[in-house]
């Protein structure tokens, strides 16, 4: 079944099993998310990255079973099942026929009410960021950790998410990020984790290490009377495994690039307060910069999706050159001798 035909169907409120009227179709490079009036439906697009297989229906499934799992961690209330689209004369939610996909189906909230917008708005004050640290930080506390989980926080393990970088970004040089800044960037990289295996060392000992949200950034938060901190990372268990550091830098980063350094800050200092985790600092401009480059090269992948058009290319062009000169900053701030 083409992605294209399943995609013309879920924008038609017949499909649903509930009473619809407009239909909202948002797009990233891995997913579809359909927002009904009260719903949310996300399919994962037949897309295989190395990094991340969803080539497969069976694996769509089961990766829609585990998003489900991980993703009640944070919100019980929001994540609700996992549904098929079943195609017989007809193409319907949970219908009659043949499977022909499946979708995480999702309470919607109220896209006003996402962090980044309300960023832009300057609604988000202090107390909602203390709110937040306690938040992430009771999280960390109580996520799970054990010896498999623990090795993802080694040097050795480190280098080679680095290494997966630097190599998938290389074709991009000259388009989203320079020359000299990709062999600088490398270069600082390769030389901290070879000047700091004993920081990595101590983490891991104090079970730093845990199976975290990996993708922890303003766009993934809605703040209503509650907060909500959603879309954690299934796809990959080595993209979530890894030095709480590494989650708290992910929005530290995002409110950085956003220009509100000072709620960075503040969201670094109550997490400290809240976890006791002084060493966290010795880390966050490594795993800062780790976060901006990722998030430039995931933007970068948009220039090979046949499925985006070229005035979206070019925006995402501006925005990956943008993350990549703020890793690039961060890069300049690396300490050797920790």
């Amino acid at each position: 079944m083409q992605a294209n035909t399943i995609v013309d169907a879920m924008l038609r409120p017949q499909t649903y099993p509930e009473e619809t009227s407009k239909i909202e179709l948002i797009q990233t490079h891995i997913s579809f998310v359909f927002l009904t009036q009260k719903y949310a439906y996300k399919l994962k697009k037949p897309v295989n990255f190395g990094f991340l297989d969803f080539s497969t229906l069976e694996k769509r499934r089961i990766f829609c079973e585990k998003e489900l799992k991980l993703n009640r961690r944070l919100c019980p209330d929001i994540y609700l099942d996992v549904v098929s689209i079943n195609k017989s004369k007809t193409i319907k939610i949970n219908g009659d026929g043949e499977t022909i996909e499946y979708a995480l189906k999702m309470k919607r909230l109220p896209q006003e009410c996402i962090m980044t917008r309300l960023l832009q708005e300057g609604k988000v004050d202090k107390k909602t960021i203390s709110d937040l640290a306690v938040i992430v930080a009771k999280f960390h506390s109580e996520a799970q950790t054990n010896s498999e989980i623990t090795e993802f926080g080694a040097s050795k393990t480190v280098r080679i998410n680095w290494v997966e970088n630097f190599s998938q970004t290389s074709k991009y040089i000259g388009q989203t990020i320079s020359k000299t800044d990709y062999a600088f960037m490398q270069k600082k990289i390769i030389r901290f984790l070879d000047k700091n295996n004993r920081l990595f060392e101590s983490r891991m000992a104090d079970k730093r290490i845990r199976d975290c949200h990996g993708d922890l950034h303003s766009g993934n938060i809605f703040i209503t009377d509650k907060i909500c901190i959603f879309d954690a990372i299934e796809f990959n268990d080595r993209f979530r495994y890894s030095d709480v550091a590494a989650d708290v830098a992910f929005l530290a980063m995002d409110l950085d690039y956003q220009n509100r350094s000072d709620l960075s800050d503040y969201f670094i200092m109550q997490y400290t307060a809240y976890s006791k985790d002084n060493q966290l600092y010795m880390l966050l401009p490594f795993y800062k910069c780790y976060r901006a480059y990722v998030r430039g090269k995931v933007i970068s992948f948009k220039l090979d999706d046949p499925g985006v058009n070229n005035l979206d290319k070019k925006d995402a062009i501006a925005e990956a050159q943008a993350y990549f000169k703020l890793a690039l900053k961060y890069s300049q701030c690396l300490n050797f001798n920790l």
